[in-house]
């Protein structure tokens, strides 16, 4: 427990009768960039308010450096939060929405003239001080608000999906400045988001959510090439998902055919899902593919292309930088690394 600046063990969250979230245990560590990632109404924003101190969780103990602090207030907490609407002061300008906080704690006003104007540089505002937030860009009034939490110096940034309401362009170029940031300051960033290419781009670990419980925890790597359920493959990046049968280690049925795979321990014959990732799928002459189809349509995505084949009564979705028309019979083949073997979820 040393090695965690915050833990979350076996946290619940109960809304008359509602589970928004159900026996969470989660360890963060100091200077992470961790990003909670699931589709709407899967309890990460939940989650991320228990740690701010905005909700209070039904059961469970929530520690920070190994104290439990549940009772603790927001204000006394050693965190900020920065939300997606971000709450500028309308009425003040840029300096006065950063040293607001700075002015609650009675600082003297020349060190807080010297941390706004070290945290303007950071964020690359300055000289923007005596600027209206309302005649800010939405990418600049996003700098306000996180300079505004870093101001303060907490030892964790909780982030609610602060980007959502940027243009895909400025969003994607944010991401990259909001990495570099945590970087250079060496603090906690706890994310928010339900966009996958934000998760994967950012993050030292990804957390995905559904149904208010933890699917599965790792680094961006992890998550994407060993999903461990249909959930996780399918919500991160797309996949091609089928009903298998793993019929010994190493050797899995999918439809009529034995193929080999990569991996081991499960039962005789079990059941399983099957995970094949569009990009590991290659386009071969007819006779050399383990399964044959037929081009049903190409679409041109920028940098490869996105191909339907019709294969035994499935729709096989393929991204090649080869591009082979609609209407062509050819194979498929997959290296049995490139096979992901998960165990069905049951309700």
């Amino acid at each position: 427990m040393d090695n965690y600046l915050i833990s979350l063990i076996n946290v619940s969250k109960d809304y008359n009768g509602a589970e928004a979230i159900k026996n969470v245990t989660l360890n963060i560590k100091k200077n992470e960039f961790l990003t909670m990632l699931g589709p709407s109404g899967c309890g990460k924003t939940t989650t991320l308010r228990i740690i701010g101190g905005f909700e209070y969780p039904s059961s469970g103990k929530l520690l920070f450096e190994g104290t439990d602090i549940i009772n603790l207030p927001p204000y006394k907490r050693k965190v900020n939060t920065v939300f997606q609407k971000y709450a500028l002061f309308p009425h003040l300008n840029v300096f006065e929405n950063i040293a607001f906080g700075l002015k609650i704690k009675k600082l003297d006003p020349k060190i807080i003239s010297k941390k706004v104007g070290r945290i303007l540089e950071l964020v690359s505002l300055s000289g923007y001080e005596k600027r209206s937030v309302n005649s800010l860009s939405g990418g600049q009034q996003q700098r306000v608000a996180i300079a505004r939490a870093l101001v303060n110096e907490p030892e964790v940034l909780l982030l609610d999906e602060p980007l959502g309401a940027l243009d895909l362009k400025l969003r994607k170029g944010m991401q990259l400045e909001l990495k570099a940031m945590q970087k250079h300051l060496g603090i906690t960033f706890i994310y928010v988001t339900h966009d996958q290419e934000e998760a994967l781009t950012m993050s030292d670990t990804i957390v995905v959510m559904n149904g208010g419980m933890i699917q599965q925890t790792g680094t961006p790597e992890a998550i994407y090439n060993e999903p461990v359920n249909a959930f996780v493959a399918d919500f991160i990046g797309e996949s091609n998902i089928f009903d298998g049968v793993m019929l010994e280690d190493y050797q899995v049925k999918i439809f009529d055919k034995m193929v080999r795979c990569s991996d081991r321990g499960f039962d005789k014959n079990e059941p399983v899902d099957v995970v094949i990732r569009p990009e590991d799928i290659k386009i071969v002459d007819e006779t050399e593919g383990i399964f044959q189809g037929i081009i049903k349509s190409v679409t041109f995505k920028g940098v490869h292309y996105e191909m339907i084949v019709q294969a035994k009564n499935m729709e096989w979705i393929i991204h090649s930088t080869k591009m082979r028309p609609a209407g062509n019979s050819v194979g498929l083949w997959v290296d049995p690394y490139d096979i992901h073997i998960m165990k069905k979820v049951t309700c």
